[in-house]
């Protein structure tokens, strides 16, 4: 079983954090005003350092917080605040400038942060002149002169006073599109993630900031990786938009045979929607950061898979070659269907992940964990090469995620527009069997240009189960089309049913390929009413 992760945080394992000491001995700290003595850097020598640390026996630093700190509540903690007078870059007229978190509650080790510039490196010193305490209750006088930081935030001319990406916590980062609004997680790298002992969590200890030329609309950020199992070196070319764009480059050094490798993993949210009601016991209609997982195969198909809150863990992997991209999408872009005027999930971002390059044999897999409530992420997607991971390998990846509302890749076919169940029967007629009713709605492609007395068919594939009563009519408030169908479960069995569809007419599809798992509640709560 994987833990769930709080959302107050981007995890509660980066007090895990790795030893200190990977960190090169000629990196001497400076603060914002001025630059002490520094070192070449560049990729390529981030990538021979990975590579050489995974050579060497991996150490675990121990890192208590001080007392003062550690016994800080959220509340607390979160009037901590970064001074924006001291951003990195302020006065040098560029259109970045980065800020950094202090440490506390989940997050105990410091991370190293740098600055690059012109190919020197050095190490950014921690000062508490840099933080405004609020109402923390911490007296900064008596905390330790090198605290360190907890992670990076960046931010972009278009406004100050807004960040657009954060890295905080074990490897997780977010970023934000047009709206300006944070939601679902990436990470750098998932390890073991979904088997039925503890994930292991490879951490960022240190980043490298290489100051942009001015006027540049785009920001380098490189990472050193590390865990018990691997190490690696990543590079990040952040752009802002109305898409966030970040051009990754991975270099990866396992230590060591790994079960589940996940490349480019996203982490999101879903406690219920219109498709999984099971926790919606809040006055809002529907709570989550993501609706569902998309794929474009190496193909050409798109797939759409609903995403839900299951009783139990769901383990799901989609076979694939050389895939186009992937994504856990947010589509539900109405207001109405949230009702939520302090989180606005109708503007939390979807991601998508562009392969670049050949990524071979592998496949998609999804992983959704029970959740009670919306503090915690319960969903995992990732690419997951067939190639076993052995000791002593360089991985190579490069990928770009699309940070937005809308990814820049879309079906040319119809897609799904909404997924909706509930129980299944004719109205007017005695149930005698349980069924589940599915309804999906379809728009888009050339479903609105149809003419009338087109015959579009639903083409159903389920694992198992009785399908009954199959439709598909137009819908003309979405310029488009809804198939139903019941589906008659044939025992008492919980196992999960696989379902797959797609709209046709004249033997050619319409739409994308919709797939979805349903989990059948047991034998004694399938009542008929």
């Amino acid at each position: 079983m994987i833990p769930l992760l709080s959302r107050r945080t981007f995890t509660k394992t980066a007090g895990a954090a790795l030893a200190l000491s990977a960190i090169p001995s000629w990196a001497k700290a400076w603060d914002l005003a001025s630059v002490g003595a520094a070192q070449s850097f560049d990729y390529a020598w981030l990538k021979g350092h990975a590579r050489f640390l995974a050579s060497q026996p991996h150490k675990r630093a121990a890192q208590p917080l001080p007392p003062s700190i550690a016994k800080l509540d959220w509340d607390q903690h979160q009037s901590i605040r970064y001074r924006l007078t001291h951003s990195l870059w302020r006065k040098l007229g560029l259109r970045f400038r980065a800020q950094f978190f202090h440490l506390g509650m989940y997050q105990t080790t410091p991370v190293h942060v740098f600055e690059v510039d012109g190919g020197k490196a050095a190490e950014i010193a921690y000062d508490k002149a840099l933080f405004d305490y609020g109402k923390s209750g911490l007296d900064p006088s008596k905390l330790p002169k090198d605290l360190g930081f907890a992670g990076v935030q960046l931010s972009f001319d278009t406004d100050w006073s807004r960040d657009v990406a954060a890295f905080l916590g074990a490897s997780y980062f977010r970023a934000v599109g047009a709206s300006f609004q944070y939601g679902l997680s990436a990470r750098g790298l998932a390890v073991d993630c979904g088997l039925p002992r503890p994930e292991e969590f490879p951490v960022f200890t240190a980043f490298f900031l290489e100051r942009p030329a001015k006027g540049s609309s785009t920001l380098i950020v490189n990472a050193l990786l590390e865990s018990e199992s691997i190490t690696g070196a990543y590079r990040f070319a952040i752009t802002p938009g109305t898409n966030m764009i970040m051009d990754v480059d991975a270099a990866l050094y396992p230590r060591k045979a790994i079960e589940r490798l996940g490349i480019a993993p996203l982490t999101s949210m879903y406690q219920c929607g219109e498709n999984d009601r099971r926790m919606a016991n809040d006055f809002r209609p529907e709570i989550h950061d993501s609706d569902g997982l998309a794929m474009w195969t190496g193909s050409g198909e798109w797939i759409w898979r609903p995403i839900g809150n299951p009783r139990k863990l769901r383990f799901n992997a989609y076979a694939d070659k050389a895939p186009r991209g992937f994504g856990l999408l947010q589509r539900d872009r109405n207001f109405d269907h949230y009702q939520d005027d302090g989180v606005f999930y109708e503007k939390r971002p979807s991601v998508w992940v562009e392969p670049k390059g050949d990524w071979g044999q592998g496949s998609v897999q999804l992983i959704e964990i029970p959740t009670v409530d919306e503090t915690f992420d319960n969903i995992v997607a990732f690419w997951n090469p067939s190639e076993p991971t052995k000791a002593g390998q360089e991985l190579l990846f490069g990928y770009r995620l699309h940070w937005g509302a809308q990814p820049p890749a879309v079906p040319a076919l119809g897609h799904v527009v909404a997924t909706r169940t509930g129980l299944g029967g004719v109205v007017g007629q005695k149930r005698t069997r349980y069924s589940r009713r599915f309804a999906i709605d379809f728009a888009g492609g050339t479903l609105a240009t149809l003419p009338k007395d087109a015959k579009v068919e639903p083409v159903i594939e389920v694992s198992r189960g009785n399908i009954k009563i199959p439709s598909a009519r137009p819908l003309r408030e979405i310029n488009g089309y809804r198939a139903i169908f019941d589906l008659e479960p044939l025992d008492e069995s919980e196992e999960p049913v696989n379902l797959r569809m797609f709209l046709r007419a004249g033997g050619k599809p319409l739409t994308e390929t919709w797939m979805y798992q349903w989990s059948l509640p047991p034998a004694g709560k399938r009542g008929l009413w």
